[in-house]
């Protein structure tokens, strides 16, 4: 009888840790289909420290909404057809790809970031990332996958825009580690430089973060959450990290943070800032939350950028 005891228990073990792995999966990096919004209806940041901001959020999305845009479209290299929408403030002028975050939506994330790259003269592409708003997919990968499919919107942005085209990467949150990531890769000389706001250092720093805070053993966790990638998501969740990346980078970066994030604190960025091989400028924003710089302090914001963009933009943008 003891014969049939230890490969039954084996085989128990294993379909615990299987099925461990697929909640993990599913909480962590599954992205549940998504469905168009009316008119006046609005995906915002849950939660009391963004109920504050929701109707300037309403507004800056109604006004993006009024705008006048073209719709492009990428097929990523896993064959995901990604979407984005091109905003033009002036024939010309440099254009910034923005990166929204994690179970983010780009309307949600990234209207805040149209207005302000109007403010600088800056045309705008705002992307869906892979398992949001309008593109296809359902995981998401804390920026490892998705790193690639930034790199391939800088080569779309190239062809259709010319040689010539000056080219600033932008990410909030997980878009920001995207972001990083990806210029980590390697850029064409196009990109001049790059804006992060509240990145994480690594996908392991801030979901053993979030299990810290849930009392959950992040040795006994993580373990799981990254064979839950492996198995059901297909990628390696400690491939690369913005951390690692930023050391790699050759344009200058800004980084964003709020002094008071919940989520990612703001050592994310002292960190990454430190470790920066080319020029790092961090603005860290007093009582600012999780991805609340910009609707704190706009002013504050543009002018930091202002002065970023004066020392290390194209200098033919004016």
């Amino acid at each position: 009888m003891w014969y049939w005891i230890v490969p039954a228990v084996l085989l128990g073990l294993l379909l615990l840790l299987f099925g461990g792995a697929a909640l993990c999966y599913r909480i962590v990096f599954y992205s549940k289909p998504r469905t168009p919004l009316g008119d006046e209806e609005f995906r915002l940041p849950r939660g009391r420290v963004y109920e504050p901001y929701h109707e300037i959020m309403k507004t800056w999305i109604r006004r993006m909404r009024s705008e006048p845009y073209e719709a492009l479209t990428l097929t990523a290299r896993d064959g995901l057809t990604l979407r984005g929408r091109y905003y033009e403030v002036k024939k010309g002028a440099p254009v910034e790809i923005l990166i929204h975050g994690y179970r983010g939506d780009p309307e949600r994330d990234m209207s805040a970031a149209i207005e302000r790259c109007y403010a600088v003269g800056h045309n705008a592409l705002l992307v869906s990332q892979r398992g949001a708003g309008e593109s296809e997919g359902h995981t998401l990968s804390f920026g490892i996958l998705e790193r690639h499919d930034c790199l391939d919107w800088v080569k779309l942005v190239i062809e259709r825009f010319g040689p010539d085209v000056r080219i600033m990467l932008t990410g909030i949150s997980m878009g920001a580690a995207t972001v990083l990531m990806a210029a980590g890769e390697g850029l064409p000389p196009n990109v001049f430089a790059v804006l992060a706001d509240c990145p994480f250092t690594s996908a392991r720093d801030v979901i053993g973060g979030v299990m810290r805070k849930m009392k959950l053993p992040v040795p006994v966790f993580y373990p799981l959450v990254k064979l839950g990638a492996r198995l059901f998501g297909r990628f390696d969740l400690d491939e690369t990290s913005p951390l690692e990346a930023i050391g790699k980078i050759t344009v200058p970066v800004i980084l964003y943070h709020g002094e008071v994030d919940f989520l990612v604190p703001c050592d994310h960025s002292r960190r990454l800032a430190a470790a920066a091989a080319s020029h790092a400028r961090l603005v860290t924003v007093p009582g600012a939350d999780h991805a609340l710089a910009y609707g704190l302090n706009p002013e504050g914001y543009v002018t930091a950028l202002r002065a970023f963009l004066d020392e290390h933009g194209p200098k033919d943008a004016e």
